[in-house]
């Protein structure tokens, strides 16, 4: 059979890593392929840089829409990045009738609804498996290993430079702004990291699981974000101590009132599998209704671990080239025009239990008050823990676990409480997640 031509949208890590790996296993992947899978033209920012990728069989060209529209070239693999131009590239490869691999999550993120619709019009596949977790398989395992589930939530470790942050700061008992430099002096995060240490990034790839586990459009806007900038040594050193580790999460669950997508710092007891995941490394949990909880463990990032997995669309897409399109697996499981418009539940709206460390004057009465307050809004009290003042001091840290409670009710507490003449500035609270029991 004749060679699928592939155009790459860029050569950067992701995308040299893809041809890397694509020259190196050219031979097992052409085996399972069916046939042979050829990258013959690039699209570079800088031809000199890119000079030492060209072979005998690889035209580089500084021009990306030179790619999308060479009638010779079979899937456009777009590894460039960011909304613009990369959205308008890859509606043009579907409008030529050209299949697309992409690791673009924030593109798929926000704009995706309207590419799979384009791609269905066209009868053409966009396969987007290196968008999240790097070389885990997640996507192919929620799309098609659990298809016979019912799925009730995902919880994931889904962004590796907050993860190492969060790891060094318990392990070397610093804080957040000294972590953050570590990361960017070893090449974990980046010159800016708004991006991963806000959770943006995590929210773009849960946006995507979600909108594949419960069959919804994807609905990046209406996601909770919140990072971990104001997270603190002591946060980190208080969760220890009452057995839990901190970790950002993204969460998305099925609920009786809506669909929950949100993406925030949260305790785990340390005795989970994920709550022990450290490093830059990633980890997924889904939970079916039929198989229980599942755990995918990997590298989320970096050159070769996601060229696996744009390798892995590239074969998939290559199998399923000339099948009829109604007959391929759906961009988000279920069937286009079966997709479900379950809203997405306001924050205000979840419940889950919570962490919240106040400081206060150490003087009586001071508890009573806030348990009243507490009470009062049908919060009840888990575990609390109160930390001796330093010599001289006259302030201490009460550290309390709550029940599950409504977020609403939480906030309304905790402008109560900081209202308190006794009370020290601002509570510092976080989620508590249980995963599980």
């Amino acid at each position: 059979m004749k060679p699928m031509n592939v155009g790459l949208l860029g050569l950067g890590t992701v995308g040299g890593g893809t041809l890397t790996v694509l020259r190196r296993n050219a031979a097992e992947i052409t085996r399972r392929a069916g046939r042979e899978i050829r990258v013959t033209m690039a699209a570079v920012r800088d031809l000199d840089k890119a000079k030492h990728y060209a072979s005998a069989g690889l035209v580089l060209t500084d021009n990306p829409f030179a790619v999308v529209d060479n009638p010779d070239i079979d899937i456009v693999v777009e590894m460039m990045g960011g909304i613009s131009p990369a959205k308008e590239l890859i509606l043009r490869a579907i409008e030529n009738g050209k299949h697309v691999v992409t690791a673009n999550k924030a593109l798929i993120a926000n704009h995706g609804t309207e590419i799979f619709a384009a791609a269905q019009k066209k009868g053409v596949m966009v396969a987007f498996e290196a968008a999240v977790g790097g070389g885990i398989p997640i996507i192919k395992a929620i799309r098609e290993g659990l298809t016979a589930n019912r799925i009730e939530w995902i919880a994931g470790i889904i962004n590796g430079t907050t993860n190492f942050i969060l790891t060094e700061m318990r392990d070397k008992g610093a804080g957040f702004d000294e972590m953050l430099k570590e990361a960017q002096r070893l090449g974990y995060a980046e010159a800016d990291p708004t991006f991963d240490v806000e959770g943006v990034d995590a929210a773009h790839k849960l946006t995507i699981m979600s909108a594949i586990a419960f069959g919804i459009p994807m609905q990046f806007d209406r996601a909770y974000i919140e990072g971990i900038t104001k997270l603190t040594g002591d946060d980190v050193k208080y969760a220890e101590q009452l057995g839990y580790r901190i970790k950002l999460l993204g969460i998305t669950k099925r609920t009786a009132k809506g669909i929950e997508l949100r993406v925030h710092p949260a305790l785990i007891p340390a005795r989970r599998l994920i709550a022990n995941v450290d490093g830059a490394m990633n980890a997924i949990l889904v939970k079916g209704d039929a198989v229980g909880a599942t755990m995918y463990y990997g590298a989320g990032a970096g050159a070769e671990p996601t060229a696996s997995s744009v390798v892995a669309d590239l074969v998939d897409v290559t199998r399923m080239h000339t099948a009829d399109p109604h007959n391929r697996v759906p961009h988000l499981a279920f069937q286009p025009d079966a997709l479900s418009d379950e809203p997405i539940l306001p924050m205000d709206e979840v419940r889950t239990a919570y962490y919240l460390r106040l400081r206060a004057l150490d003087k009586p009465g001071v508890l009573a008050d806030v348990t009243r307050i507490l009470a009062d809004l049908d919060i009840s009290i888990d575990a609390m823990m109160q930390k001796e003042p330093h010599e001289g001091e006259e302030q201490v840290d009460i550290i309390m676990l709550t029940h599950q409670s409504m977020e609403k009710n939480i906030n309304a507490a905790m402008a109560k409480i900081e209202a308190l003449p006794a009370i020290c500035g601002k509570i510092a609270r976080i989620r508590v997640e249980q995963l599980g029991k």
